[in-house]
């Protein structure tokens, strides 16, 4: 650590993500690259998954003494990618992302969050607050965060969306995060952020997908209920499954049991969904994803 660095302050740090067709020397080329412009690295994991023959790897390191500029990098970067056939971005710690919460009538995920985002546990900003009933706005004057009402009326959502995207635009938004929004965003929404749409469910998917999962739980008499962060896609509660937790429960908990039990699901595997990604600790292939000590 350098003499002049604060011990309580957080390096700067770039972090390198990178997936790629298996085979030997990636670890080794990647190392010899960082090295050779003084990088010292704090973190690297790797993952090799078999079945798809695919490498993946994460790698951290401390952006003071590192003698490549950042505007550079992929240039430089470019001949190590190419010999072997890599998708990578590079990312900092030190450009935290612009974050868009967005929230419905149940107001537990978006409390919670607001809370970690206050007490610094989220590494973030949060420029703005959107919902489609006016609930949560006296949580968003408390923080001090904008909230914007717009309702979603039967027949008339794309014109609701249209009003969402164009404030999102204007934020400059990097990430969306649907904190119970009980509304289903729309594939041309979906386009919009590819992959930088982070839902909680309600249940341990890929079990009781859509509306009302406890109560359908509680029905089937389950013995276990769960919560499920995950990446929005077109296909409803079927995107990339970042987070997930589970409760016991027995014939003893009724229905109001298993919701409250599942309120605090819900809350723990966002709040960790959320964490990761802001972290830079979650790639994803196909229709999965790693998630990076």
């Amino acid at each position: 650590m350098s003499q002049t660095q604060n011990p309580n302050q957080a390096p700067r740090t770039a972090i390198l993500l990178i997936d790629c067709p298996d085979q030997r020397g990636i670890v080794a080329a990647v190392a010899d690259f960082l090295s050779r412009h003084q990088a010292n690295i704090l973190h690297a994991d790797q993952h090799q998954d078999a079945e798809r023959d695919l490498f993946l790897m994460r790698v951290e390191w401390d952006l003071e003494g590192f003698t490549l500029d950042l505007d550079e990098f992929p240039r430089r970067f470019a001949a190590v990618a190419d010999r072997f056939n890599m998708r990578w971005k590079l990312e900092r710690s030190d450009k935290p992302l612009r974050v868009a919460l967005f929230c419905s009538q149940h107001l537990h995920c978006l409390v919670d969050l607001l809370y970690r985002h206050h007490s610094g546990e989220l590494a973030c900003e949060i420029p703005l607050i959107v919902a489609n009933h006016d609930d949560g706005r006296r949580w968003a004057e408390f923080y001090n965060i904008p909230f914007h009402l717009i309702p979603v009326e039967p027949g008339k959502k794309p014109a609701a969306e249209k009003k969402q995207l164009a404030l999102l635009e204007e934020h400059n938004i990097d990430l969306v995060v649907l904190a119970r929004y009980m509304q289903v965003v729309s594939p041309d929404f979906v386009a919009r952020y590819p992959r930088r749409i982070i839902n909680v469910h309600h249940s341990f998917l890929p079990a009781f997908i859509g509306a009302r999962p406890y109560h359908r739980a509680f029905e089937r008499g389950v013995k276990l209920i769960g919560a499920t962060s995950h990446y929005v896609t077109d296909e409803l509660d079927e995107g990339p499954i970042i987070e997930q937790d589970v409760v016991r429960i027995s014939h003893r908990d009724n229905l109001a049991d298993l919701l409250e039990k599942g309120r605090d699901l819900e809350k723990i595997v966002l709040s960790r969904g959320l964490r990761w990604h802001l972290n830079h600790r979650v790639l994803v292939y196909d229709r999965k994803t790693v998630v990076f000590d």
